[in-house]
């Protein structure tokens, strides 16, 4: 099924001619949970990756033993999946309930040294045919997305994120399963295995970025747009929520700076970085319910409708953003 944001609610661009200095396309992914193909695009789904080729791997120090075991988390997730689609608004049944409770964080392995190596978890699999906003070095037609599942690395102690660009035509005999690490850090750290959807919508810039005069003016239609809604009693239309940038999983566009302000993240090289990939915990929320897709109105309330990765790192969002000079330069990532 494919997935159609609806139009926005007003052309804020015919109201402030000046944004269209600011607008970029972006391609929501619209994860949903299913069964993809090595040759199709994902999250976490099996990788085209070629049998004879080393999978990529964590070997830095930190505690690798101690956590969730990645089967556990899977099994958590089945059953609680299964209870919400069953009719009994009871929830898990006595005995799914007693399988839940004999899940256990803590010391899964202790004989795994903080000096092995562990496999990488496949995050997300993204070929250029399927997704307009997604440009790598030339040749290439296929990103391959990894992380490790423990948020210990670096001085900022976060996420080991690894980009791998390759032609998928170059591939011969493919792996047959993902490599995987025994144990997680944290659940939410794993994404559960969905098909994509992309869409390309338009996007406009964060409202800190634009010009003051703008900024003003958008302050002051807002306002009279909010005095309307609370006479009316109707929803707050707002340019951040509803005007700005997509929500959810999405590669290009802008991003979002609500926790921290906009901040410069430059490439070694010296050239601004541009959002690649854009992780997030919620394809919705509350502010943002304008850009639910026509296809998912019945199951907006639906628990778990809007997590279907069920992945929420940092504060919720994660952006890994790379040079539009050279893709090959070294990557970063940010979290909101």
């Amino acid at each position: 099924m494919t997935r159609t944001t609806p139009e926005r609610p007003v052309d804020i661009e015919a109201m402030f001619p000046e944004l269209a200095e600011h607008r970029r396309t972006t391609t929501r992914l619209h994860p949903r949970p299913g069964s993809p193909e090595r040759d199709e695009s994902s999250v976490a789904g099996p990788f085209l990756w070629p049998a004879d080729e080393p999978w990529p791997l964590c070997e830095a120090v930190h505690e690798k033993g101690r956590g969730e075991l990645l089967s556990d988390v899977r099994l958590e997730r089945r059953i609680l999946d299964e209870a919400w689609r069953r009719d009994s608004p009871r929830g898990p049944s006595e005995a799914e309930r007693a399988t839940l409770a004999g899940l256990a964080e803590g010391l899964h392995l202790p004989e795994l040294r903080d000096d092995a190596s562990i496999p990488l978890l496949a995050a997300a699999q993204l070929f250029t045919r399927d997704i307009p906003d997604l440009t790598g070095p030339e040749g290439c037609d296929l990103l391959q997305v990894f992380w490790c599942p423990f948020e210990v690395h670096g001085p900022e102690r976060t996420m080991d994120v690894r980009l791998k660009w390759r032609r998928s035509q170059d591939v011969g005999d493919a792996l047959t399963d993902n490599p995987e690490p025994v144990v997680v850090g944290r659940a939410e750290c794993v994404p559960n295995t969905c098909v994509l959807h992309p869409e390309q919508v338009v996007e406009y810039e964060w409202p800190e970025l634009l010009s003051g005069d703008v900024q003003e003016r958008i302050d002051a239609w807002e306002e009279e747009l909010m005095d309307a809604a609370a006479e009316e009693d109707t929803y707050e239309l707002t340019y951040t929520g509803d005007l700005s940038i997509a929500p959810g999983w999405k590669v290009g566009g802008f991003a979002r700076w609500g926790l921290t302000g906009p901040a410069r993240i430059d490439c070694s090289c010296g050239a601004p970085m541009r959002p690649l990939l854009t992780v997030s915990d919620q394809e919705w929320n509350g502010g943002s319910l304008t850009w639910v897709p026509l296809e998912d109105r019945e199951i907006v309330d639906v628990m778990g409708a809007n997590d279907p990765t069920g992945v929420y790192v940092g504060r919720g969002q994660m952006r890994i953003f790379t040079c539009p000079v050279d893709p090959t330069h070294p990557h970063q990532i940010n979290f909101q």
